[in-house]
Formats: C-alpha cells, structure tokens, sequence
C-alpha cells in the first residue's frame, strides 16, 4: 500500500495547478460560480419570483434577492421535503442535511443536491488531500483508513426518494468509491443513532485498524480516544494507531484542545483545520501551519459578507474585494443545493486577503453583550487557553453567560466550566481569564475598569460529565452537536447549572 504514495503525489501535483489558478483568482472564481447558479436556479419557482434570467451583475442580483435566514425560505424546503422539484434549484434533490443547531429545539433541514455533493463537499475534499500531498509528499495517509467521527443520527426517510440525516450521514451514504475505501468504521457502525453504544463499537472496532488520520469535533473526539486506551490497556493513541500523522478538526475553535491531544496521541502529528457546515465546505486550512483557513472561492458556493453590526441595520453586504483584516462578518452563501443568499449563522474574520484566509470567530446570537462588552467567542477561546497556560489546567468544555446588576452589585460574566485537568488554583484561573479577556477586547476592558459595569467574573468548576448530561437531556448526543460557549441571556447556563446541582 505504500506505494500508493509517489502516485497519490504525482496526481497531487497535478492536480495543484486548479487550486492555484482559483486561490491566484478568486474573484474572478466567484463571478463564474454566481454565473453558474443564477443560470441553473431561472426556471424554478424561486427563480422566476426573483428574475433571475435577468441578473447580469452582482448589484443587480443584491438588488432582486433578499438576505433569507432559515425561517424565509423554510415555506420552499417544506415543498422540497414532500418530493416537489424545480423548487429552489432545477435538478432533483433526494437528500437533507439535517442540523439541530445549539440556539434552537427546532431542526433545520438544509437541501443538498447532488452538485453540492460533488462541485462542493467531495472537490473541497479532494483539494484538502491535494494539498497535504503537496506539502507531504512522502506520507502514508491513504495506506490506512481515516476515522470519522460522525454524528448520531441515523438516515430517516420522509417520502420514498427523499431522506435525511446530519451532514456526516449524508456525505458516507453519497461518498464515491474512494471515500469509502479510506473510511472506518463500516457503515452500521458510523451512523448508528445510540451514542453511548456507538462509542462503543466505534472503539472495539477500530482499535484493530491501521488507523492513519481522525476527523471530528474535539470533545467526541477525546472521549473516543479515552476509551480506545482503556481497551487496549494503552497510555498513548500513538501505541495503539503507529501511523497516525493527521487530525481533520473543526466545529469548534481547536485552540482549548491541543494541548489535550497532543498529551494523548503521545507523538506530533499534524492538525488541519477545516470549516464543512451542513449548508457547504467553506474552507480549510492547505499547511498545517497557516493561521486561519482558505476559502474555497470555485466550489458551487458565491460568498457575501455582512458586517456584524449591519445583522441589527441594513444588513448590507460587502464582496472579497472590500472585505478588511480582522473585522467580524456574517457569512451570506448562494449554494448549488438552493440556498440564495442566506445568513449561515457564523461569523468569521479574514487573517489574509492574498490568498483569502478566514478564522470562525462565533455565532451572530452566541457572544455576550449585556453590558457593552460585546465578548465573542474568539475571544473567550484565547482566554481559556491562556488561564490554561497560567495555571496548568486543561479545560473540555465551557460556557458563559452575563449576571445582570442589581441592588448590591455590578454585573459579571458567570463561566461553567468542566476541566480535564484542575487549574493549580481557580482563583487564580479567574484572574488569568480576566487579564486575558481585558487584554483582546478592549470594551471588556473598559467595563472592568475599576468595576465600573463588570466585577471579576464568577467560575464554577463542573464535576466531569455534566456537559455530556445536558446535551444527553437534549438528545443532543454525539456528533455535530456542542455547547452554546457564550449567550447574551441565561437560559442556557441556568439549565446545565441546575441539572449540576449548583446554587
């Protein structure tokens, strides 16, 4: 199986030349795939309503079709879900992301054709490992198989050529030949909907595999990796899997986690970040060593940005051209599975504009703001990690909320939090947080000035298994699903610190 590898390279190597021709010319990438789209969506229902056949710029396409979140174009997808076609695009559409989200009971199910397959998740893919062979030559990535961490619905059927199931599901019942070459565990097994079961045998099973790279969010991640060393009576992954060399991470911010990986895999491997949504693959990261990830500007997907603060105004968006260094935008996306310009929910940063590289900072109605501070998550995540430094702790999991004023005192953010490893003291945690927050947001700083709005905030340390509990209670287990890290109300924190017992 070796020497698969100088092959697998030499087709790396040919393939490179249309990455660089897309990342040397994104925004002529971006003008033919709106092309592209507004061509193919003409004729269906939404497209007539718009005029789509008379679009020839992109002004005139801002102008004709309305920003849409979930709920705009729901009345569309439930025709979709009974089996209508040339709805919101013009070739069937068999297949639904099913996304459960964090603010939300409700779920979403998102339409995902068979060009958004393969013009955007498998090409994004094949581009992905394209540019690991580029910068890796000489890896054995593909002489062993590639472990998914999926998630933990199983795929339901809603009319007899219709079905759903989170994105992973979808993607492993769709995947070519080759993809399910490279993949374990078997399909029963990935997409069994028990996740404590699932665990189970996803350990059982692939603690026998050459396993060679991992894919997944972090905390179902570790709790995998756990296990597989109980199994195997084993201190380090590195002892059970010899060719380890690659983590696909995304889902969350990796940052509070690497020091966690890096103690169980007990040997460096390389972390790649990607960014694969149920709506689309955005982007990812072509060396391990980039800050932020690339997008993907020639894969069925047509980017506009909004600037945070316009969510609340005009909600005007702007194209790469005008995008600025370190400004928060929402990210607005026109796919080839139907969705016209709609708000993804996410809000990012770009870390480069030549090629164009961009970090996840957080959710539009996840950050805290009940004071002025406007905390998003990307900073919440650098002050975890440097109250970590500070004090030898390692943390699995958090989430905050705001404490409101009242008669005796000033506000406060409250942080629950469960650790891997306990803070030397959490006291001083607290104090390291604070620091770090007053040191990347200036608003938070000036609010904690002398305590004038915020006082130092309040950390509770959650036993071990909480956060598993809350989303267990949810039936949330598993998968794409994760903890709110930060809400502007209380509602998240006062459940989890109910069912914990704390006062």
């Amino acid at each position: 199986m070796n020497l698969l590898s100088p092959l697998i390279s030499k087709i790396a190597r040919l393939r490179s030349w249309q990455i660089d021709n897309w990342k040397n010319y994104p925004v002529l990438a971006q003008r033919a795939v709106l092309q592209d789209l507004v061509t193919a969506g003409q004729y269906t229902h939404f497209g007539k309503k718009h005029q789509l056949s008379k679009l020839f710029t992109v002004k005139h396409f801002k102008e004709y079709v309305p920003i849409h979140e979930y709920s705009d174009l729901l009345p569309y997808i439930e025709r979709m879900l009974h089996g209508e076609p040339n709805v919101l695009w013009n070739s069937p559409v068999h297949w639904f992301a099913k996304s459960s989200g964090t603010t939300s009971e409700k779920s979403k199910f998102i339409p995902v054709s068979e060009e958004s397959l393969q013009y955007n998740h498998y090409k994004a893919s094949k581009d992905i490992l394209t540019n690991y062979y580029k910068n890796f030559p000489s890896s054995n990535l593909l002489a062993g198989k590639g472990l998914v961490v999926g998630g933990s619905h199983q795929v339901s059927k809603l009319e007899d050529d219709i079905q759903y199931g989170d994105l992973s599901a979808v993607l492993m019942q769709n995947s070519p030949f080759w993809g399910q070459w490279i993949r374990t565990p078997e399909l029963s097994i990935a997409l069994m909907d028990d996740w404590e079961n699932k665990i189970e045998m996803l350990a059982q099973t692939t603690a026998q595999e050459n396993v060679t790279s991992l894919a997944g969010v972090p905390t179902w991640t570790l709790l995998l990796l756990k296990r597989i060393l109980e199994i195997k009576q084993k201190e380090t992954i590195r002892e059970v899997w010899p060719n380890l060399e690659l983590y696909f991470t995304g889902g969350v911010s990796f940052v509070p986690y690497k020091e966690q990986f890096d103690k169980i895999i007990g040997a460096p491997i390389n972390y790649i970040e990607i960014y694969n949504a149920s709506e689309g693959f955005f982007a990812g990261q072509t060396h391990p060593d980039e800050e932020g990830m690339t997008l993907f500007t020639e894969h069925g997907i047509f980017y506009e940005f909004m600037p945070v603060e316009e969510y609340y105004g005009s909600k005007r968006t702007v194209g790469l051209r005008e995008v600025e260094l370190g400004k928060q935008y929402a990210i607005v996306i026109t796919t080839s599975g139907g969705l016209w310009r709609y708000l993804v929910g996410d809000t990012i940063r770009f870390t480069s504009l030549n090629p164009y590289r961009i970090k996840v900072s957080g959710r539009l109605t996840h950050y805290i703001n009940a004071f002025g501070e406007e905390v998003i998550i990307d900073n919440a995540d650098h002050a975890i990690a440097r109250a970590c430094e500070v004090t030898h702790a390692k943390v699995s999991d958090y989430t905050a909320a705001p404490v409101y004023f009242s008669d005796n005192s000033n506000g406060a953010h409250e942080w629950l939090i469960e650790f891997d490893q306990p803070p030397d003291s959490l006291q001083a945690f607290t104090v390291a947080l604070d620091d770090a927050l007053k040191s990347v947001n200036s608003d938070y700083e000036a609010k904690r000035y002398k305590d004038i709005a915020l006082r130092l905030p309040i950390v509770h340390a959650l036993p071990k298994g909480v956060f598993a509990e809350w989303l267990a209670s949810k039936n949330k287990m598993g998968g794409q699903h994760k903890i709110p890290r930060l809400s502007n109300d209380r509602d998240f924190l006062e459940s989890i610190k109910k069912l914990s017992g704390i006062a």
